[in-house]
């Protein structure tokens, strides 16, 4: 048998529950809907969404592939408009107006007058845009100040990926915990310094952006970008009010540290966002998020995948309180956004 044949099955036995609906009425803040990523509609069936959304207690989906112009028209006329309360589309900026003074921000203005609830940042910033000299922009960029200075005059947030798991920027050997991802997708790794910044070098540039611009409302998504260092998550979350985090993509790493992660939230209660960022969005995606969050069940699968994408382990739950799930949940967002909960 090869090693990657190898599916060990768990024997302990604990307790195991289901939870098929949120506690509250939820607000998936961090989702993607759009033809962004997969070049076609991420969901083909509106109505299903919808459906699905109801039994599972889902009040309102965060769309992050508005993009800009047409394409940003386009998501919401499928999504905002066509069901109003239901969809809330972010849009993103082309990054190569950078440097034509005035364009980006003028970029967002037009995007939000047309409807857009918050500006979407991806981890190209950092990684991959470079400017017209071709040199790689960061997100502290001092050309980029105007556009988080007018989304703090329009009060939208910004939701911003920057970089991706450590282990993207380690080499891929036997070393990396995920290797087999690496060696899956090769084109995530981040390993050659050479040509990507480390990946503390662009944690600096995520803290140096959010403390420069403290108008502006930050929601560093995938546990504030860094969810193998809860430590500095925390640090950033006292030290920086305009900061926000979601955990959208990141329970296999906060569900393997559940006492950790349970401190973070409790300790911030009103700054963090519940998301999934698993797309087309399903029931089972949505119960392991909701036992996760509200159930103390220990050594729980975090993926139905066989090997699970994000790592070969089991993770347990945090067990919030309910006053803490409502913000979560929904008021966290809501507050953000400017929707009712």
């Amino acid at each position: 048998m090869k090693l990657s044949e190898y599916r060990p099955r768990p024997r302990l036995r604990v307790p195991g529950s289901r939870v098929e609906r949120a506690a509250v009425p939820a607000i998936d803040a961090h989702n993607h809907l759009g033809r962004w990523l997969t070049c076609h509609w991420a969901v083909q069936d509106v109505g299903a969404l919808l459906a699905l959304m109801d039994a599972c207690n889902v009040r309102a989906i965060v769309n992050l592939d508005g993009r800009w112009e047409e394409e940003l028209e386009d998501n919401l006329d499928r999504y905002d408009r066509s069901h109003p309360g239901r969809f809330l589309t972010f849009c993103h900026v082309d990054w190569n107006l950078i440097g034509r003074d005035g364009a980006l921000a003028a970029s967002l203005r037009r995007s939000v007058e047309a409807g857009a609830r918050g500006l979407k940042v991806w981890k190209d910033l950092g990684l991959h845009v470079r400017d017209d000299a071709g040199r790689l922009v960061l997100p502290d960029d001092p050309r980029l100040a105007e556009l988080w200075e007018t989304a703090a005059e329009l009060a939208v947030p910004v939701a911003i990926h920057t970089a991706d798991p450590i282990a993207f920027f380690d080499p891929i050997d036997e070393r990396n915990e995920r290797y087999e991802q690496l060696l899956a997708h090769p084109d995530w790794s981040f390993a050659d310094p050479d040509r990507f910044p480390r990946f503390d070098r662009l944690m600096d540039a995520l803290e140096s952006l959010v403390a420069a611009h403290p108008r502006t409302t930050f929601i560093a998504v995938h546990a504030g970008c860094q969810a193998e260092d809860l430590g500095r998550v925390t640090a950033m979350l006292a030290t920086y009010p305009n900061l926000h985090i979601d955990i959208a993509a990141r329970i296999a790493e906060l569900g393997r540290q559940p006492r950790a992660t349970r401190d973070l939230v409790m300790r911030f209660p009103g700054r963090v966002l519940f998301g999934t960022d698993e797309f087309p969005p399903s029931t089972e995606t949505y119960a392991t998020h909701f036992r996760f969050l509200e159930t103390l069940d220990e050594h729980f699968p975090h993926s139905a995948d066989d090997p699970p994408l994000m790592g070969r382990w089991h993770i347990s739950g945090l067990g919030l309180p309910d006053y803490v799930l409502g913000q979560v949940y929904a008021s966290n967002a809501g507050r953000l956004l400017g929707v009712s909960t």
